[in-house]
């Protein structure tokens, strides 16, 4: 297919990659702001692809031996103080609860707030410490642990300066909470579901990512050690896609988690808690989508096909339709990665390029063109989201190899995101060329520059004071081949690992 002049999204993402992101969300119709400041409506579209996030998280959880449950969004405020580093870390994005309900005013005209509650209730904006209560009653003997339950639900944080699915006051996500009898269990429980979201990072949405540690300036509010994926946008900014939180015992001794051991002894429990949310979504888009809008990879696609059937009049339309409800039952008795195949039929009263755009912009992997030439020659008009190459191919070829069709599509993302990171990776040793990397080159584009610079560090607190002035984050000391010794970039001394450093979401 030769290059249209003009995209189908405006600015491109090399003209205003922030405007550019939200129109891709516009023209997709994934969510819309809301009423209420710094929250969002999730249109059915994006609700959809979450839906299917969720599905696919959800049966990974399982099958890692968790269950699901659900907690009260109201925490008594005396449950934060508990844990004061985690207070400390929440307070100033915590919602607060403090009169019990409304009432008329005393002129009569509109309502105020009544009588105040005894205590504040806060929104939940993260569940260690009322799931902690509850923890502390079920767990008595060693024989209770442990315990791995997930809960999918909404959470509050005051955030003024909001992006739709990037950062929103109020947000979906699941946040996993599991208890365990030793240290040991806790941190192979932590891996695990790092793990886990890295898995489905990488094979689900296509995006490469990069498992490793927080720093501790960078780390949970009372966890001993978080560790998280780290994925490349194509604007070469970071974006943290999932954590992983070894608490140890923090929250155990704060809730009173306690559990008379194999010896009789009474011993703290050790905690751990995981989470991704609609940010995810976000990662989504700035990952794979281009300048006529969202490209989805088909294992997480609301449809993985769109068929458009194309006539001139009520006959050739009656021939038309028979054929294309024939393919999509066809189609949808196959399967593809654990689900039906889903194939959508648009028949509405619109031009043909107005239809075909709409699925553009959407990232429906494939789509399905039909008039009556195809069917003479019983075959249809394939055309692909990923690469927009299209062709004419015969309708038994296309039942024959749509799973594996969508599969090389699945591949052809996640190699294409890798590559973009590999081509904006760098390793750095000195100052001056670390600040040269981060600094804005082209002054008509100064949201796109530097990417990921992995560099030897001898200690946070040392390269905070650049990093501050560069606008620059260390997004994790990596797990792998990260264990040669070295010398810091900006101080000399010696340094034990190195970090990924990049702008960051």
């Amino acid at each position: 297919m030769n290059k249209k002049s003009k995209s189908a999204i405006s600015p491109t993402r090399a003209e205003d990659y922030p405007e550019w992101y939200q129109q891709v969300i516009k023209n997709a119709d994934l969510a819309e702001n809301s009423p209420v400041r710094g929250c969002m409506v999730i249109k059915p579209w994006g609700y959809a692809l979450w839906e299917n996030m969720q599905r696919s998280l959800d049966k990974m959880f399982k099958d890692t031996g968790h269950q699901n449950a659900y907690f009260p969004l109201f925490i008594p405020m005396s449950f934060l103080e508990k844990e004061a580093e985690h207070v400390e870390g929440f307070a100033k994005e915590c919602a607060v609860v403090t009169h019990h309900r409304l009432e008329p005013n005393p002129d009569g005209q509109g309502l105020r707030p009544a009588g105040p509650l005894e205590e504040p209730l806060i929104v939940r904006p993260t569940s260690e410490t009322i799931i902690g209560a509850m923890y502390a009653k079920w767990v008595q003997s060693y024989r209770d642990l442990p315990i791995k339950i997930n809960q999918w639900a909404n959470v509050v944080r005051w955030e003024m300066r909001t992006r739709l699915f990037l950062r929103t006051a109020e947000f979906l996500w699941q946040e996993g909470h599991t208890v365990h009898a030793t240290e040991q269990e806790a941190l192979d429980e932590t891996y695990q579901m790092l793990d886990v979201y890295a898995d489905f990072a990488e094979n689900f949405m296509a995006m490469p990512v990069i498992k490793g540690e927080k720093t501790p300036g960078e780390r949970f509010p009372g966890a001993d050690m978080t560790v998280s994926i780290e994925a490349m946008m194509q604007d070469r900014k970071a974006l943290q896609a999932g954590t992983s939180h070894f608490l140890g015992q923090n929250f155990a001794k704060a809730q009173d988690i306690s559990f008379q051991d194999q010896n009789g002894q009474i011993a703290h429990a050790w905690t751990t808690s995981w989470g991704v949310s609609t940010r995810l979504v976000g990662a989504l888009i700035m990952t794979h989508a281009d300048d006529d809008g969202m490209v989805i990879p088909p294992k997480i696609a609301p449809s993985h096909a769109v068929i458009l059937p194309i006539y001139r009049d009520d006959a050739q339309r009656a021939q038309v339709l028979e054929y294309c409800n024939r393919l999509k039952a066809d189609l949808e008795s196959q399967a593809y990665a654990g689900r039906a195949l889903e194939i959508e039929l648009d028949d509405r009263d619109l031009r043909g390029g107005e239809k075909k755009w709409h699925h553009v912009k959407r990232g429906v992997p494939l789509r399905i063109e039909v008039g009556p030439k195809d069917i003479a020659n019983d075959a249809v008009f394939l055309a692909r989201r990923d690469t927009g190459t299209q062709a004419s191919t015969p309708r038994a070829e296309l039942l024959a190899n749509i799973t594996q069709t969508l599969d090389a599509m699945q591949v052809n993302l996640f190699e294409r995101a890798q590559q973009m990171r590999t081509e904006h990776s760098v390793e750095i040793s000195n100052a001056s060329d670390f600040r040269d990397y981060f600094t804005p080159q082209n002054a008509d584009s100064p949201e796109i520059h530097g990417g990921f610079a992995s560099c030897y560090f001898s200690s946070e607190e040392e390269v905070q004071p650049l990093l501050n002035e560069l606008k620059v984050t260390i997004r994790c000391v990596p797990l792998a081949d990260n264990d040669e010794p070295g010398t810091c970039f900006l101080t000399g001394k010696p340094a034990a690992k190195r970090a990924v450093f990049a702008k960051a979401y």
